[in-house]
């Protein structure tokens, strides 16, 4: 889902990604394990409310493990896999919002496909 911006439904600020220092940052960036980010409307990560809705550091929301396994997260796709869950969603959606890609793709890596 590389690339992918989302649109999320927040219900709460709780969450925040606090660091001791930037290099731990950094070195989740430098380690692919930095999962999904809150953006603004250019695409670039917010610290700024209501967008990233409880300050975190550069925007992280969700962050992988070392060894891809396991991945923590602020949003909850749960609450938002399909499009009606939605208060406005484009035409395009049909049953599902793009949240839903992440369940099916955890359900693909889960079977070895």
């Amino acid at each position: 889902m590389d690339g992918w911006q989302v649109p999320i439904a927040s219900a709460h600020g709780e969450g925040r990604a606090s660091f001791v220092n930037e290099e731990q940052i950094a070195l989740l960036n430098a380690s692919s394990q930095v999962a999904m980010k809150y953006i603004n409307s250019e695409g670039q990560p917010t610290e700024q409310y209501p967008l990233n809705p409880n300050g975190s550091t550069d925007g992280l929301t969700g962050i992988t493990a070392a060894d891809g396994r396991v991945t923590i997260m602020m949003p909850h796709p749960e609450r938002v896999f399909r499009a009606q869950q939605f208060s406005w969603k484009p035409s395009n959606w049909k049953d599902f919002s793009p949240w839903m890609q992440m369940f099916l793709n955890a359900r693909l890596f889960s079977e070895g496909s």
